[in-house]
Formats: structure tokens, C-alpha cells, sequence
């Protein structure tokens, strides 16, 4: 079994007809994976004279160029097994890869979305009126409804009215 290693990124060659099938919106994603996460999946490479040649992982590849790295974690192949492999349609490895790629971008889309809902949900903090009891802060949040006073016009009595005056003047709602 082959046993990963670092190859320097500057002598990894990339065929041309491989560099057409470059989508910078994968290359992106998995930017943000290795960053979080690291590298998961190794390249793989064949030697060629005093290079390799890349048979899998242009976006690995990529996306470890875009964020500064100067090596790779890869497998080297044999030239006869890097052309069995350039030769299948659509590799076990590419469609795994390509899972978990989507797997993380709808974490990071609930991570997002929980993390908008945390702060629009928090309406007052003991930050926002310290030394004021639990039982007081409440009484503060009120919308202009409730408390009959709803115009633009008039001077807030709360802390949330005059935050929701001031949104409405910086254009907010």
C-alpha cells in the first residue's frame, strides 16, 4: 500500500488537458475545507525525469497553491497505474471527495444560518444594560406597539425603542 508523502508544489507539472477541467468555485471550497479541517485526500503523481506529472487532485492542488503552500500531501503512482487511472470516467476517489465537499458547504451554511439566528434572537445582554436585574431588563423590551408609542417622531422611552429609532434612520428597516 502506498504511503502518503509532501511533494513541493512547484515541481508538480499539470497537463493542459487537465487544467481546462479547473472550477474555481471548487477550488475555493476546498481552500475553506483544508483550512478548517486540513488535507484530506492525498494527490496523486507520477514522476517524470526531474518533475511529476499530476494524475488526480487539480483542485487539492489549486487550492493548496491558493493559500500560500509550498508543499502537498501526495501519493506517487506508477505511470501504468496513473493510466488506468486517468482513463476511468469518474474515480471512487473524485465522487467521495466531491461528497464531502457538499457535506461541509451545508454545515458551513447551518453554521451561518444558526449563528444570524443566535444574534437576531438576543435582544437584550447584560453587556447592553449592566447592573440592570433580569426581572427589570425585561420590562425594556417592548416594540412601539405595545407600548403605544410607535412613531418616528416621538423621543423612545426604552432602550429597544430608541435601537429600532436609530435603525430606522441609519435605513436598516
Amino acid at each position: 500500500m502506498l504511503k502518503p508523502e509532501s511533494f513541493p508544489i512547484e515541481k508538480i507539472y499539470v497537463p493542459v488537458k487537465t487544467r481546462k477541467a479547473l472550477k474555481p468555485g471548487v477550488v475555493q471550497e476546498i481552500a475553506e475545507s483544508i483550512l478548517e479541517i486540513g488535507q484530506q485526500a492525498p494527490i496523486l503523481i507520477r514522476a517524470d525525469e526531474d518533475r511529476f506529472v499530476l494524475v488526480e487532485g487539480l483542485h487539492r492542488l489549486e487550492a493548496c497553491k491558493a493559500l500560500g503552500e509550498t508543499t502537498i500531501m501526495g501519493l506517487l503512482v506508477s505511470a501504468e497505474n496513473a493510466h488506468y487511472k486517468a482513463h476511468l470516467p469518474q474515480s471512487l476517489e473524485l465522487e467521495a471527495e466531491r461528497q464531502k465537499m457538499e457535506r461541509l458547504r451545508k454545515l458551513r451554511l447551518e453554521k451561518e444560518v444558526a449563528e444570524k439566528l443566535a444574534v437576531s434572537s438576543s435582544p437584550v445582554t447584560d453587556t447592553e444594560t449592566p447592573g440592570l436585574a433580569p426581572e427589570h431588563r425585561n420590562r425594556l423590551i417592548t416594540t412601539p406597539r405595545q407600548s403605544g408609542r410607535g412613531t418616528s417622531a416621538s423621543k423612545p422611552k426604552t432602550l429597544s425603542e430608541w435601537r429600532a429609532q436609530q435603525d430606522r434612520n441609519n435605513g436598516q428597516y
